[in-house]
């Protein structure tokens, strides 16, 4: 599905890494990527070595990091992901191509990026990006079916802040069937009350179900979704993606806060110019405190003042 979903058009070394212990699981996902017969797969490589997995890599997909467990505290979390994502971003220093285009998933998606971005000081600080796909992608889901439409009917709706409980999907400025959302489909106080909770919380709801295991099918496609559209571009249509801040939105600039953003040429923009209300405001402000704070502990971590 990643291969049918992304670079369709031209041949794919994929190149899968993961930990020692787990060369034999992962031998089984090289097995099942052969037999799919993608026809741009050129060929399927499985490591342990950070080094085989990063030279000359052009897209990066960081999926792995240290899930929470219960009675673990936020810089417990920290703690065992910096180590993680400070030994990939120093591998992508050193081995990928300065033109890496990197998308983190492994959560805490956006501090996770932040930490791997300030390990890798020879590449471009834009080239690293969060996942917040997921979560636009179930925005648009339950707006289509709360409206009785299909996603691609939904313009303009975008995710702001952080891949957690507290990010913001808003619908401000969307628009259904080419009508505004708020005022012409759907009622305000289920856009302001359930849709948000529903979206913030999908995630723990899918855990649940799958006793115990996160989002899988729908975050591999979320992620194609992301790097495809980075790649080849959206149209003019808006997609949401955690990029790092240039000051839009009163957002501090460097913070790896979703926003929404366009793409054209293999570069992403940041939608210019809303209207923020009073409640987004509020919305956007919680997310972003989160993030300082998460931000903070990883400083800590790394030695970063």
């Amino acid at each position: 599905m990643v291969c049918e979903g992304f670079l369709a058009n031209e041949d794919i070394i994929l190149v899968l890494l993961d930990i020692a212990p787990m060369m034999e699981k992962l031998k089984a996902v090289e097995y099942e990527v052969r037999d799919c017969a993608f026809p741009h797969v050129k060929d399927v490589i499985i490591t342990a070595d950070v080094k085989t997995a990063f030279e000359g890599c052009d897209y990066a997909f960081l999926v792995g990091a240290f899930p929470r467990k219960d009675g673990m505290e936020r810089k417990d979390l920290l703690a065992k992901n910096c180590a993680i994502f400070k030994e990939q971003g120093k591998a992508l220093n050193d081995y990928a191509n300065k033109t890496v285009k990197v998308l983190v998933v492994g959560n805490p998606a956006n501090t996770n990026c932040l930490i791997a971005q300030a390990c890798a000081p020879s590449i471009p600080k834009e080239n690293f990006t969060a996942m917040t796909r997921l979560d636009h992608n179930r925005a648009l889901s339950f707006l289509a079916q709360k409206a009785g439409v299909r996603t691609h009917d939904i313009k303009k709706m975008c995710i702001w802040g952080n891949h957690s409980s507290t990010q913001y999907p808003d619908v401000s400025h969307a628009e259904i069937v080419g009508k505004g959302a708020v005022s012409k489909v759907l009622p305000e106080d289920y856009l302001h009350g359930e849709f948000i909770t529903n979206v913030q919380k999908r995630g723990a709801v899918i855990i649940q179900a799958r006793g115990g295991f996160s989002s899988a099918m729908s975050a591999g496609w979320a992620a194609v979704d992301h790097m495809r559209d980075w790649v080849y571009g959206t149209r003019g249509n808006w997609v949401s993606m955690g990029v790092p801040s240039d000051g839009s939105y009163g957002v501090p600039v460097g913070v790896i806060y979703s926003f929404p953003v366009v793409c054209e040429g293999g570069q992403y923009k940041i939608v210019q110019g809303l209207d923020i209300s009073t409640f987004s405001r509020g919305k956007m402000d919680a997310t972003y405190n989160e993030l300082k704070e998460e931000a903070g502990i990883a400083f800590e971590l790394l030695g970063i003042h």
